[in-house]
């Protein structure tokens, strides 16, 4: 009952030697597969998907209020600091954040010149240099935010000129400043950081001291079409 007749002692022998390979074999795949995930464990982490697809860049733009609100802006009373200020009042912002595009319009509205006289000209130089509503909108779904590295603040060339021409109907204290500087935006795209930086000047229109004690902003240039 447990014996055959058709015992072959050759077939058992070839059955063992192949079973011993295949057990060598397994064995050194094993060993192969802890050495691979040992190594993997060793090796340093893959570099942060932040740094491999956005450059190091400036700080970005002032965390704001998160109440559909803007920080206020300060009176400034020295040309240069103004024309600063003013450049980065119009140029950092947030589209991921509760302030409508509006409301960057309303601030600028609040250093204008109290006169009125020029600004209804004024916002629409502002309105010109934000994002449209509609493109606001799409840049909102893609986290886009803005800021400005100011780079030089210098009175332009041709200043002087239109200063004289103008002598008879400007106020003391009137002044002209161009700003060269580099604008800068990141946000999401497909999951992942994505960024640029482009250069841009423009030349700022401002009043300051002896009229008012604090500057007050009258227009802007074209973006890139600054006074030389």
């Amino acid at each position: 009952m447990f014996g055959s007749s058709s015992y072959d002692p050759e077939l058992r022998r070839r059955r063992l030697i192949v079973a011993a390979a295949t057990a060598v074999v397994l064995l050194a795949a094993a060993i192969t597969y802890v050495l691979l995930t040992r190594n993997q464990a060793a090796a340093p982490p893959p570099a942060d998907p932040t740094t491999a697809t956005a450059p190091q860049m400036p700080v970005g733009p002032p965390a704001e209020p998160d109440d559909g609100t803007l920080p206020k802006l300060p009176s400034v009373a020295d040309p240069v600091e103004f024309a600063d200020l003013v450049a980065h009042a119009i140029f950092d912002w947030d589209t991921n954040a509760l302030a409508p595009r509006a409301a960057y319009v309303e601030r600028i509205a609040t250093i204008a010149d109290p006169t009125g006289e020029e600004t209804p000209g004024l916002i629409s130089d502002v309105d010109a240099y934000l994002p449209p509503e509609t493109t606001w909108i799409d840049l909102r779904e893609y986290e886009t935010r803005q800021w400005i590295g100011v780079e030089s603040v210098e009175v332009p060339a041709k200043w002087a000129t239109a200063l004289e021409q103008g002598s008879a109907t400007l106020a003391p204290g009137t002044t002209a400043y161009t700003i060269t500087a580099v604008r800068h935006r990141d946000g999401i795209w497909d999951d992942k950081p994505v960024s640029s930086r482009h250069d841009v000047t423009f030349t700022v229109f401002i009043i300051c001291a002896p009229t008012y004690d604090a500057c007050r902003l009258l227009r802007l240039s074209l973006l890139d079409e600054p006074l030389e």
